[in-house]
């Protein structure tokens, strides 16, 4: 096998040395000429000159004073007249004009000829560029501003689309509107409000601007579609100004990029945040730009996120000019897209500012997929034993904090699992109150929904959806010969609950038991509805769960594998391409981190808050290990109280990210590190946001064998389901690399445990394809097997890498 995977790598060197030929160099020279004029020289600024869209670009001719009077641009073979601009280093403006496909743009010297040649290659505003056929149905959003999305189609299938009567007049596809501007004034009280024409409005808030200017805290914002999206650009603005003209005086020429987070799986336009306003963002002078395709409570395919924070990005620079900086901002979901947009689409961010961060969201399925299958095992299956009983010993198995107490975190259906025969705790686990429901949301295909999709015709397009995550990235995941995607989800040979019987805090009879008996998930195609309590928690559905068998199920476990007398209960099988594909594609953030960023959260696991603390550090870990500079990442944590007001120290991160990119920009030579500022040091703070401890050493004892530094003593953390199992911190193992039983037996695998004559023929009837052996990488990560090879786990992402990794599996026989 070792001559194989060598002759593997030598064919894909080669295939990879013609892929940059492919893509790179004969694009440089078709774009360029090999005869460059290095005194005249055309860039697109507001875009990669391949990636344009909507037909217009900003871009700038770089010249000597003395020449750019004498400069033409000529667009596909025709002079164009676009109002160019003097600037530093040459003319900058817009062109427009551009058509589908292929164009030529040219620099021309009157009497001279071209000094210089770009080639653009332009796509349609309501895109895709790079992301494969767009999902349908799509349902659209544009109600949110009171409109009705354009008509792009005479018949269905479409969003049914009406006049002021209702009656249908026609179809929307894109979701396409107008582009719209408005203006907004702040309030004395602290509210939004549209600008009237004539006096100034006696409630209108004031500002003092950086440079101490006082001036009317009024917004213009810029609403239209891109991408399918809504996107909105706010900044202040003076009042009376010319829309078509915007006086761009109040702007301090930095842009922040609003990312919002939540859980959804497509098939809408989704909405335009409130962030997307933020005032105390927008009085500091900043931009804000967003879209309803960088929320992840409108789908979770970060290709199509990248795609569209570039597309929007794109818009806001054409109109309004290249900002000094662009800086994500966001939390949650709002956190993975910068991570992940950071990795696959060098250039939209300069700076991040994750909040309550992960590193990616495929890659937590893995753990949270787990938290159903333990939670049913400790509720039903080993009903009688008194340990689940102990709100504090379900984390011996589910790795996650468990409290009890009020009302957030006690078992909500304590009462009626009492009443239906189940065992309970009086608390939970952060399974049940921040993960039950995303189970089935993620993985069944008939648990999901649509805002306005009454609207769509023909209904039968809304019925045939399979509603899960899988399907949501079925240009990614691929589908199977059944037509659907293909699912991720693996637990083969995963010992659960192993560091807890290590520790002596379960015994191996336990272990056994729970291991025989966990089971998996079913596939997709093979699960049923949900019941109680995923529609309501209504008398009528009390009623059907106290009296239909199996009605009620918190857990899902109609969707279980179970065991069979004298057999353990199957464990599921991910698929293999699909999992590869969540690497070759970008949505497994590889640790590639090459701008800076301040990840702060608010410490919440008190409360048992879906965003649990130690994710910041599987990010580190991960960054750590691709090589990129760790001090490119500086942690924050601030401390919090359940039920009390929590403080915040994003604007402290953001002051701090300014002189961050400030320095960059003056400094590029010193690279990110090289211009980190003093303050910009892993910290932790207090309640009210005051800091406790900062500096190289305050979360020592995690990631390195040192004592526990001062915020590590301060803050616990906790681990996961696969944590416990033995997997490390920066999770993300899809497929973990198996190992023999013997050996496991023999390497100490479960010591201080040694399993009797009975007890291994168990363990052997439950591992039949060995034992998770972690010390060896994710067996489902391309490089595991290609070392080395571009685009193969370094964060690069295309169907060239994703269709040479399907045929390395089948090469391989994998």
């Amino acid at each position: 096998m070792d001559g194989t995977r060598g002759m593997a790598r030598q064919v894909l060197a080669a295939l990879g040395a013609a892929a940059l030929c492919a893509w790179g160099m004969t694009d440089v020279a078709a774009a360029r000429g090999d005869d460059r004029d290095t005194a005249v020289q055309l860039e697109v600024l507001s875009s990669p000159a391949h990636q344009v869209s909507g037909g217009d670009a900003r871009i700038l001719v770089r010249a000597a004073p003395g020449l750019r009077g004498k400069l033409e641009l000529w667009l596909n073979g025709r002079p164009v007249t676009a109002p160019l601009a003097a600037v530093a280093d040459g003319l900058e403006g817009v062109v427009s004009g551009l058509v589908d496909g292929r164009n030529v743009l040219q620099v021309r010297q009157r009497s001279v000829g071209v000094r210089d040649t770009l080639l653009l290659t332009n796509h349609p505003v309501t895109g895709p560029i790079f992301t494969g056929p767009q999902q349908t149905p799509f349902v659209c959003t544009t109600s949110q501003f009171g409109l009705q999305p354009k008509v792009d189609s005479a018949a269905p299938p479409g969003y049914r689309v009406s006049d002021a009567g209702g009656n249908t007049i026609g179809y929307s596809r894109d979701c396409s509107i107008d582009t719209f501007v408005t203006y907004l004034y702040r309030t004395n009280g602290n509210a939004w409000k549209t600008l009237p024409a004539g006096p100034r409005p006696a409630d209108m808030a004031t500002l003092t601007l950086a440079d101490g200017r006082t001036v009317d805290f009024v917004v213009r914002r810029e609403v239209g579609s891109i991408n399918r999206f809504l996107y909105s650009f706010a900044m202040l603005a003076p009042a009376g100004e010319n829309p078509a003209a915007p006086d761009l005086g109040l702007w301090n020429r930095k842009l922040l990029y609003w990312f919002q987070g939540g859980v959804a799986i497509g098939h809408s336009q989704g909405t335009v945040h409130s962030g997307s306003l933020n005032p105390d963002i927008l009085r500091l002078g900043y931009a804000i730009a967003h879209s309803s395709g960088n929320n992840t409570g409108t789908h979770y395919n970060m290709n199509l996120a990248g795609e569209t924070a570039q597309m929007t990005k794109e818009r806001f620079i054409e109109r309004y000019g290249v900002p000094a900086y662009t800086v994500g901002l966001g939390g949650s979901g709002g956190a993975i897209q910068q991570y992940l947009i950071a990795q696959n689409n060098p250039g939209v961010l300069d700076g991040l500012l994750p909040v309550q961060s992960y590193p990616d969201m495929v890659t937590q399925t893995i753990h949270v997929g787990d938290c159903e299958l333990l939670e049913y095992y400790m509720d039903a299956t080993d009903r009688a034993n008194p340990k689940w009983r102990v709100t504090k010993n379900r984390s011996l198995l589910v790795g996650f904090n468990a409290e009890e107490g009020f009302a957030k975190v006690n078992d909500p259906f304590a009462q009626l699992k009492t009443m239906l025969g189940y065992s309970t705790a009086v608390g939970t686990t952060e399974c049940v109150p921040a993960w039950r429901g995303l189970t089935p949301l993620a993985m069944n295909p008939w648990y999901g929904e649509a805002p306005n999709q009454q609207f769509w015709a023909p209904q039968s397009d809304i019925a045939a959806i399979r509603w899960t995550h899988y399907d949501d990235l079925r240009n990614v995941y691929g589908v199977d010969a059944t037509g659907a995607a293909r699912p991720t989800w693996d637990n083969v040979g995963v010992m659960y609950g192993l560091a807890s019987l290590k520790a002596g805090q379960i015994t191996p009879a336990e272990f056994l038991h729970l291991n025989w008996n966990i089971g998996g998930w079913k596939h997709p195609s093979q699960m049923v509805q949900e019941t109680f309590p995923f529609f309501g928690t209504s008398a009528a559905e009390i009623q059907k769960a106290l009296t239909i068998p199996g009605y009620f199920d918190p857990w899902s476990r109609k969707n279980m594998n179970a065991a069979t007398p004298g057999q353990p209960a199957p464990r599921t099988h991910g698929d293999a391409r699909a999992m590869r594909a969540a690497y070759t594609s970008g949505h497994v953030f590889s640790g590639r981190l090459e701008v800076p960023a301040i990840d702060h959260r608010q410490y919440m696991e008190r409360e048992l808050d879906m965003h649990n603390s130690h994710q910041s550090f599987a990010l580190r870990k991960r960054v750590q290990e691709h090589g990129s500079d760790p001090r490119n990442l500086v942690v924050w944590f601030t401390d919090t109280l359940p039920n009390t007001p929590k403080a915040s120290n994003t604007f402290d991160a953001l002051a701090l990210m300014d002189q961050w990119l400030t320095n960059i920009r003056a400094h590029p030579r010193r690279g990110v590190a090289g211009n980190r500022p003093a303050a910009a040091v892993d910290s932790c703070f207090d309640k009210s946001g005051a800091p406790m401890a900062s500096g190289p050493r305050v979360w020592d004892g995690i990631l390195n064998n040192r004592p526990a530094g001062a915020c590590t003593q301060a803050f616990p953390i906790y681990r996961t389901s696969r944590i416990v199992a033995g997997a490390p911190i920066e999770g993300g193992i899809y497929n973990c690399a198996k190992k023999p039983l013997a050996r496991a037996l023999a390497d100490g695998t479960f010591a201080p445990w040694v399993p009797d004559r009975s007890e291994r023929a168990q363990l052997q009837q439950i591992f039949t394809e060995g034992v998770c052996d972690y010390s060896r990488p994710d067996q489902a990560r391309p490089g595991t097997y290609v070392d080395g090879w571009p685009g193969f786990g370094s964060g690069q992402s295309g169907p060239y890498a994703a269709a040479v990794g399907a045929w390395l599996d089948d090469w391989l026989g994998r």
